[in-house]
Parts: structure tokens; sequence; C-alpha cells
């Protein structure tokens, strides 16, 4: 009976595994564990499933150093299990944490799609209309609940170089969605364009936008945000309609 529970509990395992790395673009470890019997398995009981990854990369080029997830009383359908898949009976909820890195940020702001994304927007710049590109983002998390940035961005019309720097603290949104940058302090360099840097702290919350984690059938809603030395963690909830399964 043991024997047959472990080929049951592996073979579900390794089907998870298989359906959550068809949603991200990389990952350079990923692990379902799932603990149960196969009597519960029978009448679709799973004790707990626990997820976790490292070097995570999402779409958008966004990667996560690591990601841990904790499921407890999870329901299943067990006609699915026979067919190796792990389809939930009804929603469950999970504790996440995720863990970004000052270079997994970085590496999102300098993605193609990030610089489509400003390149996009035309911004007013001395009193006229200019479109942006950024040359160079570095990202960075001096700690104290901090991020600060310092770009070069090139004025497309003109071809001049601006630098734009700024820190601030971020904040979740109440509904645990959204991160809002709040007491925006600015560097050195002088205002040349409130709208620039606005361009750049919107910019700045839609990279840490929580909504970027979500995989199919899985949606975070986030409590805690903590923004240490060279990595920002983020504590969740998860609310979990299915796992996707190969």
């Amino acid at each position: 009976m043991p024997e047959s529970s472990g080929l049951g509990e592996q073979a579900l395992n390794k089907a998870a595994e298989i359906g959550l790395s068809s949603q991200l673009d990389e990952a350079e470890n990923l692990d379902v564990n799932i603990k149960t019997d196969p009597l519960k398995l029978v009448q679709g009981q799973v004790d707990s499933v626990s997820v976790e990854g490292e070097g995570l990369v999402m779409q958008k080029d966004l990667r996560m150093e690591e990601l841990k997830m904790q499921m407890t009383d999870v329901a299943i359908n067990p006609l699915s299990v026979a067919l190796g898949k792990i389809e939930l009976s009804q929603p469950t909820k999970a504790n996440a944490q995720v863990v970004l890195t000052e270079s997994d940020i970085n590496r999102a702001f300098n993605s193609e799609y990030v610089r489509s994304q400003l390149q996009s927007q035309k911004i007013h710049v001395n009193g006229k209309l200019t479109t942006i590109e950024p040359q160079n983002v570095d990202f960075r998390l001096p700690g104290d609940g901090k991020i600060a940035l310092n770009a070069s961005i090139k004025l497309v019309e003109t071809g001049e170089n601006h630098q734009v720097a700024f820190s601030a603290i971020p904040q979740i949104s109440p509904n645990g969605k959204t991160v809002s940058l709040e007491n925006v302090e600015y560097g050195e360099s002088e205002e040349i364009s409130p709208d620039l840097t606005k361009a750049l702290i919107d910019e700045t919350s839609e990279i840490l936008n929580l909504s970027n984690f979500d995989l199919e059938g899985m949606n975070l809603q986030v409590r805690q945000l903590r923004a240490e030395v060279g990595k920002l963690t983020l504590q969740a909830e998860a609310y979990i309609e299915q796992i996707p399964s190969a």
C-alpha cells in the first residue's frame, strides 16, 4: 500500500511540475510535493501541496529568485487522479512567498517589453512633447525599506541624454494587487521634467505589480512587502482555482 501511495504522489508531483513549468519561460528548479495517502486520494482529499521554485522567469522577462507556496486541506476530483492530473474540486488558498533580487528587477527594467512601454509614450520635456529611449536603468535596493533608481534617458528628437534619479518607499495597495511608491526623494540631478520622472515612477510600480506573478488559475494578493539590502520579499495569499497540470 505505501508503495502505491508513493507512485500516486510521484505521478501527481510530476504532472503539477510539468503543468507549472509550461506557464514559465524558464525554471532553474521547480519542485512540487504532494502529501496524502491512497485512501484519502480515492476520496479526493490531499493533506498538503507545497511548491518550491528557484530562478523562475515569467512573462515580460520578470524573474523570481525564489517562490514558496504551501496549501493544506486540498480537495481534488478523484477521477482526475486516475488520469495523472490534479483537478481541484473547489478553490483553495495558499500562503506564498516571492523573493526578487536587485538583478531580477534590473533585468525587467532593461527588457524589450519595458523599453517598448516607455518608448511608446510622448512626454513633456522643457515644454515639448518628446519620445524617450532608456539607455541604462540602474535599480537598487539599498535597505531601510527603500528602492532607488538611476536612469539615463535619451530624448529621441534632440539626441540629448538626461539622468533621472530618485528613491522611494514601496507600499502595497489595500487590495494587495498593486504597489505604489511613497515618500519619493529626487536625486542630485535637477528636475528637468516632472513627466519624465513620473513615467519612470509609474513603470517601477508596474514592474512590481503583483498581477505579473499570477499564473493561470492562481491569483496572488500581497499582505506584506519587505525591501531589504539587495532583495525584495513579498508575503502573499494565493487564491487557487486550478493547479496547472500537464
